[in-house]
């Protein structure tokens, strides 16, 4: 396992105003989990993006609040301001070390697309992350998926045919396919793909003058 990652939080009174913590620079929390009774908390938010940064929401973090012995736990969600984007709530999830629990494992796509160097292909990744159960220290932070057995049209990469840790138990269907590559749209295909955009469009105006003309008279006899 990696260095530990560490975070400070405060307990904070449920009364008291969010957006005043967030203007001092804070970021509101709740800690919930192992049968524990929920605790709201704050955070520095400088610390909690760095954190963040490093563990994403599969990595454990040991979360001390106040002077109490720290806690192991997993971000379980957060939400960011729609402006800002800064960090205005997290959700963290105290876990057993001893007691497996369930995660999404973001893929890592590594590697040069021979198909798509040397024929001009299109990347399609399928699949952005993969459910797994595991012990909380033995889940992995990233899943690497080796892009350059994609050396022709008729290749792709199945969740079976990634690297997963011994400890690691995949939840999803191994026949899952993650990426493959699309040969490159001819001239010919193009062109008859802006037809049809041409041809819907022509159609959406055809109705809406159609509705137009439908209204004109209701509206005459008002």
């Amino acid at each position: 396992m990696s260095d530990t990652i560490t975070l400070n939080a405060a307990t904070r009174e449920s009364g008291k105003a969010l957006q005043t913590l967030r203007k001092q620079g804070l970021v509101p929390a709740v800690l919930y989990g192992h049968g524990a009774e929920p605790k709201n908390l704050s955070l520095e938010h400088l610390a909690f993006s760095r954190a963040y940064k490093a563990a994403g929401e599969n990595t454990i973090i040991a979360l001390s609040v106040g002077t109490g012995k720290p806690v192991n736990v997993l971000i379980k969600d957060i939400q960011l301001h729609p402006m800002t984007s800064k960090f205005v709530h997290a959700d963290f999830f105290e876990v057993s070390m001893n007691e497996a629990i369930e995660a999404d494992i973001p893929l890592e796509f590594i590697g040069e697309t021979p198909a798509v160097r040397e024929h001009g292909g299109v990347l399609v990744r399928a699949l952005e992350a993969v459910g797994v159960s595991a012990l909380p220290a033995d889940l992995p932070h990233t899943l690497p998926v080796d892009l350059s057995s994609l050396k022709t049209f008729d290749d792709v990469i199945k969740i079976k045919d990634i690297v997963i840790p011994a400890k690691v138990t995949v939840k999803d269907d191994l026949e899952t396919v993650i990426a493959l590559v699309e040969e490159p749209r001819s001239e010919a295909e193009l062109e008859e793909l802006n037809e049809k955009v041409e041809a819907d469009v022509t159609k959406v105006e055809s109705v809406e003058k159609k509705e137009a003309a439908e209204e004109a008279p209701a509206e005459a006899k008002k």
